[in-house]
């Protein structure tokens, strides 16, 4: 086990990342991975972020040291890392395959290869891939989030599905099913994050539609799905809305849950307690981390473009009058594109369990927020990762993930020296 050393990396833009030169995921024999074990609110003042409900055990004051685990390589701009019932990953490359993942030999295999559809390169790609909730037996379907090459990279949502059972898992190309696309004016901030809620519904995290400054004003207005975080039912033709949507009557667009995010990259679900924590990449400022119930909060407004964070961005004394404020931020002295993680659940350090790990792709630290802080924090630097890190991910014990945009790796976040 070696920890990475520090590197600071350096970014142009913000919310833009580098394009590495192709590579092609090494072979090796497959073996399965061990079984793992077990609306807008109308508050006259902006609202807090969710309360956060307390976890079985005292969150610790002090994480222990942490360190990278090298887990795979050779994989061609990794942007996203899910993980089936039975302890594969699936990383999406972001050029438009899905690579499938062996975590105890780190051997890889190609899971999905939908290149021909996809634009990707800066913030366009295969962006975001969410397991069924129900994934076993000959009930295995994933749901993807790519920028299309047709359509000069407009957003679309599909279901794909396993046909050949053998190991590792297999989507077959043949088999996509559209089920929601969205006009994006702009290259970037194009969202990304897709995964299941507690509630078995899907959630999608598409961002304001690009240039800077939201020039279409996609972020407030609740008619517009960009700048939102999205809640639908898969279970539909091809998908339907959910009763309690906070605009499922009328309002706004149906499938609209939060509003008010500029470019919602990676979010997650605390497995403990439900909530959402999502990372929101800023403009010229700060960078956030938003804390909500998905049922208590849904129609909150997370303030952009009349926030960024928690400042008033469009005017100064900005009308604050029922948005909700993040749970963290922080500014350029710290890094430049938000990358959001998880809440650690796993059992391997137990007294890392209850705090958020999340990073920033510029600088490159691992930042640590106790999940029931309150108020408006600044993170913990737990350690420099000296990787550019572009997503994390959970397997199914709990243990957490990142991955190396340029570097082309995966790690697993272990216990340091």
């Amino acid at each position: 086990m070696k920890a990475v050393r520090p590197l600071l990396l350096l970014v142009l833009l913000a919310a833009a990342c580098s394009s590495p030169s192709p590579s092609t995921a090494p072979s090796g024999t497959m073996e399965p991975p061990p079984t793992p074990s077990a609306a807008e609110t109308a508050s006259p003042e902006p609202t807090a972020a969710a309360t956060a409900t307390p976890s079985e055990a005292p969150i610790a004051d002090d994480p222990p040291p942490l360190a990278l685990e090298g887990v795979a390589s050779g994989i061609a701009a990794p942007i996203n890392v899910a993980a089936t019932p039975d302890g594969w990953l699936l990383v999406n490359e972001r050029g438009g395959r899905v690579i499938a993942v062996a975590p105890a030999s780190g051997a890889t295999s190609v899971a999905l290869d939908i290149t021909d559809h996809v634009q990707g390169g800066g913030e366009q790609g295969l962006l975001g891939l969410a397991i069924h909730p129900e994934w076993s037996g000959e009930n295995l379907r994933a749901f993807v989030h790519y920028s299309a090459r047709e359509g000069d990279g407009d957003t679309v949502l599909s279901e794909f599905l396993v046909t050949d059972f053998a190991l590792p898992p297999r989507l077959d190309p043949t088999t996509e099913r559209v089920l929601l696309t969205v006009d994006q004016p702009f290259s970037n901030h194009n969202g990304g994050q897709l995964a299941f809620g507690p509630d078995g519904y899907l959630y999608l995290g598409l961002g304001d539609g690009g240039s800077g400054g939201d020039p279409q004003g996609n972020g407030q207005n609740p008619d517009a799905l960009l700048g939102k975080i999205l809640r639908i039912d898969v279970e539909g033709d091809p998908y339907a809305i959910p009763e309690d949507n906070p605009f499922a009557d009328g309002g706004g667009a149906p499938e609209a849950l939060l509003i008010g995010l500029r470019n919602p990259w990676r979010f997650s679900f605390d497995r403990a307690t439900g909530l959402l924590w999502i990372g929101d990449v800023g403009q010229n400022a700060a960078e956030e981390i938003d804390r909500v119930d998905p049922l208590a909060d849904a129609g909150a407004n997370l303030g952009w473009t009349v926030m960024e964070a928690s400042q008033c961005f469009a005017v100064p004394n900005c009308p604050t009058r029922g948005l909700t404020l993040p749970i963290a931020e922080y500014g350029r002295d710290l890094g430049c594109s938000v990358t959001g993680g998880y809440v650690y659940r796993g059992e391997a350090i137990p007294d890392l369990r209850g705090w958020y790990l999340f990073s920033d792709y510029c600088s490159g630290p691992l930042f640590g927020v106790p999940s029931d802080a309150e108020g408006v924090t600044g993170p913990r630097i737990l350690f420099e990762t000296g990787i550019s890190v572009s997503t994390f991910g959970e397997g199914p014990d709990g243990e957490l993930y990142v991955a190396d945009l340029n570097g082309g790796s995966i790690y697993r976040i272990v216990a340091g020296d």
